[in-house]
């Protein structure tokens, strides 16, 4: 792998990168302290990795990587910011970088994102960009989707439905057969909101999304009725398991192995649990959430996880062509692959991983996501309007007729957390 690393960086600095120092004749040198959460096992592999071989390029740059507990890390990335801070950390996208954006933590690193390598993750810019300025690097991420059960679509003559006419008719025929059309485990929430990401940006579009969860949009705002109005249908089917709130999102799954139940909207990271309980690629299938209003274009649930430079960096030429090595294809490849963090590139030049569902999802994202990445509503919304917000669409899936109260009360939270 060393080789191609190098040459990866090689290519990157041939290109041009006017913000590397390496591209403007003078090679990396110091240290380059790194603090990351790639705690769990592949990953970890992937960070020491990425700082071994950026260290070998660089005889005269030293790579400090320190290693933390990905949960810890949820707490301690302040205090690390802001007494003696490294050079680069790890974090994720969109919202869940405001508060160290705002805070003056991040440094600003839009100029990398002037240089035409970083026109292969244009997908991906907009979850780094806050008040009009990128602030980090994307590494990785997954997609989200309908996950079904193509055997029992065939048996019952159904097809992938693009629209959401055809996904209501699909599943009117799904509980005619004495199946439900969906399996959930709602019982630890963010997978209540995962439907309303999907419904509430495909009726009123990504940029509404994301204005009402920057605190910008009233919940009792008719469009975000019309949202739930539209959920509702659905839900008055009973197209849902029964008692989806006592279950997690694993705990749900048999529903759908043992054929009760014919999709779940879900992340990718749920294929190798399919796989896991019986059921074969050639039953399992995916699509992208249909259209609701033809007038919006589609975005897409992506959780990305990425790479910032501390506003208190002391090596910003390293720490700068790091993140545009992090980001190069061949990285980019090699670390996504299936024997590494098994997701997906953010470099649309990069190679996939040949799993179906990787392909598939690189295939959506790339291509299809016109309408811009969501991070999911846990990420995208503050923590405390995550939380009460999650909690209010669970209740709304197990009692659609307090939705008054639920907005009432959401609509309290926004105007108390911003």
């Amino acid at each position: 792998m060393h080789s191609i690393l190098k040459t990866s960086f090689a290519a990157i600095v041939a290109a041009g990168v006017a913000t590397s120092a390496a591209a403007e004749g003078h090679s990396l040198s110091g240290e380059l302290r790194i603090i990351s959460d790639m705690s769990n096992p592949a990953p970890r592999a992937v960070m020491e990795k990425l700082a071994a071989d950026f260290d070998a390029m660089h005889p005269e740059l030293t790579v400090d990587l320190t290693i933390v507990d990905r949960e810890a890390w949820k707490t301690q990335i302040r205090n690390a910011l802001s007494a003696n801070p490294p050079d680069v950390v790890n974090w994720y996208a969109a919202t869940r970088m405001s508060p160290y954006v705002d805070a003056g933590l991040f440094m600003d690193v839009s100029d990398l994102w002037e240089d035409p390598a970083m026109a292969d993750l244009a997908s991906t810019k907009g979850a780094m960009t806050l008040d009009g300025k990128q602030w980090g690097v994307p590494y990785t991420y997954y997609q989200w989707g309908v996950y079904y059960r193509k055997d029992i679509y065939e048996e019952l003559g159904l097809a992938e439905p693009t629209t959401w006419e055809e996904e209501l008719a699909n599943c009117q025929a799904i509980l005619d057969s004495g199946r439900k059309c969906y399996t959930i485990g709602s019982k630890f929430l963010w997978t209540a909101g995962g439907w309303f990401d999907y419904i509430n940006s495909r009726t009123n579009g990504y940029d509404f999304h994301i204005q009402l969860a920057n605190g910008e949009v009233p919940w009792t705002d008719d469009r975000v009725r019309q949202t739930f109005a539209n959920w509702r249908q659905l839900i008055d089917m009973g197209a849902f398991i029964d008692d989806h709130q006592s279950y997690s999102w694993q705990e749900a799954m048999p529903f759908m192995v043992d054929g009760e139940a014919a999709a779940y909207l879900m992340g990718n990271f749920s294929v190798a649990a399919f796989r896991d309980g019986g059921l074969t690629d050639d039953q399992l299938d995916f699509y992208q959430f249909p259209t609701i209003n033809p007038d919006v274009a589609p975005a897409e649930d992506a959780p990305t996880d990425t790479f910032h430079i501390a506003s208190g960096a002391q090596n910003v030429d390293a720490a700068k062509a790091f993140l545009l090595y992090v980001t190069s294809p061949e990285v980019q490849s090699e670390i996504n692959n299936g024997d590494n963090l098994g997701q997906l590139p953010v470099n649309a030049q990069a190679s996939v991983s040949d799993d179906k569902f990787i392909q598939e999802g690189f295939e959506m994202l790339s291509n299809n996501a016109t309408g811009g990445i969501m991070q999911f509503f846990d990420r995208d919304f503050p923590a405390e309007m995550a939380s009460v917000g999650m909690e209010g669409l669970q209740e709304f899936m197990v009692f659609p007729d307090n939705l008054e109260d639920i907005l009432t009360r959401l609509e309290e939270t926004r105007q108390r957390v911003y």
